[in-house]
């Protein structure tokens, strides 16, 4: 087998998502709609790809689809079993593994889902052809991302002026949230896709307060902020551009965050 050039980058993502279960409680009502949206009918088998806390595959068995669910990082595959286990719902199959080699038999689902998580991947055309292969003929996929034009996706791409580039031949997350081009990528193995956006709140005390929920919750805002520690002045000048991002979407105590779902049939 062809050895994986972007393992060391996996390894990074695996070990810096660690830390995202508290912050995952708050993409429960995003998950709703993500399975109300990708229409997802009682028997149906799905797939979650890059499941986190399980809050898409657990809200997709609730509604009576046989779920298996994956993810890179075990300790939220813990997490993950803990709310199975709590909503009686045991029966998910819970894998550590990789969106761009789902370890699943072709034409194996329904529906492949994913709220937020493969669009970490780093080869776009990898990762769909993956999901194409493992679903029947006919099936779907749905997923939500972050639009490159909203508050989280500017997030990502502040994140990536101060970090080092991403490898060769790595695309940027926040390109997910651009529906041109999720159509393209989409293209070679599925119908027309069709849109819809939705926003998500967090509540926070103040901008700050987000913020800070996002350097302990979120890896890849923790993992930037924690190598500038030893740098007060170019730490105190990214905080500062993180809260005038966040500010303009600050009311009522509720940060908003606008999101992008898609749904293709498979050709």
């Amino acid at each position: 087998m062809t050895q994986d050039p972007f393992t060391d980058l996996k390894q990074r993502q695996r070990e810096m998502w660690a830390s995202f279960a508290p912050t995952a409680t708050f993409t429960t009502p995003t998950a709703a709609h993500l399975v109300r949206f990708a229409q997802i009918q009682p028997g149906e088998t799905v797939l979650d790809v890059a499941t986190g806390t399980g809050v898409v595959a657990i809200t997709a068995a609730r509604a009576g689809a046989k779920v298996c669910a994956l993810d890179l990082t075990p300790e939220l595959l813990d997490v993950a079993r803990d709310n199975a286990a709590i909503a009686g719902l045991e029966e998910i199959g819970w894998t550590e593994g990789d969106a761009e080699q789902l370890p699943y038999p072709d034409a194996s689902f329904d529906v492949v889902l994913s709220q937020f998580g493969h669009m970490f991947a780093p080869r776009p055309g990898v990762t769909v052809a993956e999901m194409r292969r493992v679903l029947k003929p006919g099936g779907r996929v749905a997923f939500a991302t972050w639009p490159p034009e909203h508050l989280v996706g500017q997030m990502f791409i502040l994140i990536g002026r101060h970090s080092p580039p991403l490898p060769a031949g790595a695309s940027p997350p926040p390109q997910w949230g651009n529906p041109a081009i999720v159509a393209e990528r989409l293209g070679a193995h599925f119908g027309e896709a069709t849109f819809e956006r939705g926003t998500k709140v967090f509540p926070a005390l103040s901008p700050q307060h987000y913020r800070v929920s996002m350097e302990r919750g979120v890896g890849p805002v923790q993992k930037l902020m924690d190598g500038l520690a030893a740098d007060p002045a170019k730490l105190a000048s990214l905080r500062a551009e993180f809260d005038a991002l966040i500010t303009p979407c600050f009311r009522d105590n509720l940060v908003h965050e606008e999101y992008l779902l898609t749904r293709a049939q498979a050709r």
